[in-house]
This record gives structure tokens, sequence and C-alpha cells, in this order.
């Protein structure tokens, strides 16, 4: 893995290092984690200028970031909570679910959006409820932009400053990200193994036939 991104970045440049982090933001096949720092690397060595993978990264962050908010957008709270009343359990959420996390996401929009572009897994899912929640595009611009580069700034001094040991450390990257896609895999299988429908919208189901 190491070498394939390595020369891959030396190959394609800022371009590489945008495509690499939009679609690790619409579909991770390659974490942020292992994209930026290889890519620090590279710029520590002489290849790339690290300002310019800094706007790289960063811009393909946000940009990877569009569709998820989009899609949410017109798909619609209402839609995606009749998804949820029909598949809950494959979803793992309920309806009231996406009640309690609409409302905390209206209390605290700016700061999640912000904050949640620093957290692995969540850097992806948090422009779900920005789009069901009609967020305005310039605010989740600006507050996932401000994420983003904190994350990618973070990502790419450590490759940078790493250098030459960087090498060494990417031993221990790659089986350190399968581990982390193994345990979000594992946590989804118990969420859906383990999954009940919660007791108030038992309640209501019957109340309705009664009527």
């Amino acid at each position: 893995m190491f070498e394939f991104i390595t020369n891959f970045l030396e190959k394609s440049g800022y371009l590489g290092v945008f495509a690499l982090m939009a679609l690790e933001n619409v579909f991770p096949p390659i974490p942020s984690e292992m994209i930026m720092p290889f890519a620090g690397f590279v710029a520590a060595r002489g290849d790339l200028n690290v300002v310019g993978v800094l706007a790289a990264g960063t811009a393909g962050s946000v940009a990877g970031a569009l569709p998820w908010y989009y899609a949410a957008r017109y798909y619609g709270c209402a839609r995606l909570k009749r998804l949820a009343g029909k598949h809950a359990r494959w979803l793992t959420v309920s309806p009231e679910d996406i009640d309690t996390a609409m409302d905390t996401f209206r209390k605290h929009g700016k700061s999640a959006v912000l904050f949640g572009r620093l957290i692995p897994a969540v850097r992806t899912l948090i422009s779900v409820p920005a789009g069901l929640c009609n967020m305005s595009l310039g605010q989740f611009l600006l507050y996932s932009s401000i994420g983003s580069l904190a994350w990618t700034g973070l990502l790419t001094a450590a490759g940078f400053l790493l250098e030459d040991k960087y090498q060494e450390v990417s031993k221990y990257v790659d089986p350190v990200s399968k581990t982390i896609l193994g345990a979000m895999l594992a946590w989804y299988l118990y969420r859906v193994i383990t999954w009940r429908k919660p007791e108030n919208a038992d309640s209501r189901k019957k109340e309705h036939e009664a009527g």
C-alpha cells in the first residue's frame, strides 16, 4: 500500500491528492489517515510542495462531502423516516432516532460539522444531517472547510515531519486501518443482531390499529 500511494502521488501530483481525498469522502477505499501522511512524506522528499498538498487535500475533502450533503437534502427527512420505519433493523435506526438526531443537529449544527470533520467515519456521515436539516450551503462549506483544513493539516504534518522514518511507520498504518474498519463492521453487525423496536413505536401502532 505504501509504495502504491507514494508512486501514485508522485505521478499524479496535487490532482491525485485531491482525487483520493474526494473519493475517501464519497466512499473510503483508502482512508485519509493514509492518504495525507503519505502526501506529506512525498512533500518532505521534495516531490511536492507542502502548501499545495494541504490545499489539494482540503479541497478534495470538501468536494467529496458535497454529494452526501446534496443527496440528503434532495432525499429529505420525511422520506428517510419512512425508510427507517420499513428497514429500521438494517439501518439500525428508527424514525424516533432520526428525530432525536435532527433536534441535536439543529442545536449544534455549526460545531457538529466543524468537529465532525475531525473524526474518522463521522467525517463523511456528518454531511447527511447537514443536508437533511437544510443547512445553508455557505455555512456547510465554511465549517466543513475549517474542519477539513485542521484534519488534513495534522495528517500532512505527521508525514512531513517523520520524513525518512515514515516508511517504517507505514508498516503499522495498514493493519491499524484494517482493524478500525473491521471494528466498525463488527459494531454494525452487533447493532443489527441486537436491534429491538422501540416500545413507544409499538404502542403507537397498537393505538392506531385500535382506532
